[in-house]
């Protein structure tokens, strides 16, 4: 069964790769990745924040007297090296280039257009195969959307201009128009789109009186909101179609395929079953392509995809029979 692709021009061995999560924290969990078969690896995010805290360190480190420092060429960098957060990035990028087989992709999370070309660029000096940028940002009662979706234009405008790399943008599914920023995304440059970015919904202890901040796994139900998206921009957009959400089993990593995605993320199964179950998902996604008369991913991608010129018809006739099939069950 060949199960090769490509995504964002990169040569894959199989479509399911890990996104951003825990796991990638350290050399040994991207091996343990690497060597269940992932076909590629994006690393846990690296925030806008960690960066704005060391530029900030660095520059009171220069601002120091001189005569603070009397070996100040030998003591600079071994406090710079006690920060865990962007210098320890970079080093496992490159570790991590080295070490597995299987591309390797950096992950910058932030809000604001500022302070990310430099960095994706030392991402790329590092060894990174690749770039996803995953704007999480909560807009406040006075921001417009079109402030939102231009936010979101000049980053990617900014690091594509840095760097060389493929890039992709990971997604808000909030937009009050998911098409048309796509749209303008993909005309900007981006190589790729992963639908959706989940966003952190906090709980409320009653009896403390506080929020709770927690992040839940996904479950297979909140699929079907990025599938219905990527059957919806495929052949619409020229950058890849990365699915991430709701990758439970095999089946999960099919329905994606045949919606048109180029490739599929997983995070919380393999948080939930190890990074082992990678296995599992790929020998099943074989067995069904097998059972179905498969032998390439090319020959069922994107072939339960909204064909082009009908959306709005496709839509109104998937509601309104669903409905139909609804009220038949009562």
């Amino acid at each position: 069964m060949d199960l090769s692709c490509t995504y964002m021009g990169l040569p894959l061995r199989n479509p399911l790769v890990a996104s951003a999560s825990p796991l990638s924290y350290t050399l040994e969990g991207i091996r343990r990745l690497a060597d269940a078969g992932v076909g590629a690896i994006v690393m846990y995010s690296l925030f806008e924040e960690e960066l704005r805290a060391q530029a900030l360190r660095d520059s009171e480190l220069v601002d120091q007297p001189a005569e603070s420092f009397p070996e100040a060429l030998d003591y600079f960098p071994a406090v710079v090296g006690e920060d865990p957060g962007p210098r320890r990035y970079l080093n496992l990028i490159e570790r991590a280039a080295a070490s597995v087989d299987v591309p390797v992709i950096a992950s910058l999370n932030g809000a604001s257009p500022d302070g990310w070309s430099g960095y994706a660029h030392a991402m790329q000096e590092a060894g990174a195969a690749a770039l996803e940028l995953n704007a999480y940002y909560l807009p406040d009662a006075h921001t417009s959307a079109r402030e939102v979706e231009q936010r979101q234009l000049e980053v990617l405008e900014r690091v594509k201009g840095a760097v060389s790399l493929p890039v992709a943008v990971k997604l808000s599914p909030h937009f009050s128009s998911t098409g048309e920023i796509a749209r303008q995304l993909d005309e900007a440059g981006a190589d790729a789109l992963v639908l959706f970015n989940r966003f952190l919904q906090p709980d409320i202890d009653q009896e403390a009186l506080s929020v709770v901040p927690s992040v839940t796994l996904s479950s297979p139900a909140e699929a079907r909101l990025p599938r219905t998206w990527i059957a919806l921009l495929r052949g619409r957009v020229n950058a890849a179609l990365a699915a991430s959400t709701g990758v439970e089993d095999a089946g999960d990593l099919a329905k994606y395929l045949l919606a048109g995605a180029d490739v599929v993320m997983s995070a919380s199964a393999l948080i939930r079953h190890g990074p082992e179950h990678a296995g599992a998902l790929l020998d099943g996604l074989s067995a069904w392509m097998s059972s179905k008369g498969f032998a390439a991913l090319a020959e069922l991608r994107g072939i339960l995809s909204v064909p082009v010129g009908s959306e709005e018809h496709y839509e109104r006739m998937g509601y309104v029979n669903a409905l139909r099939a609804a009220n038949a069950g009562v």
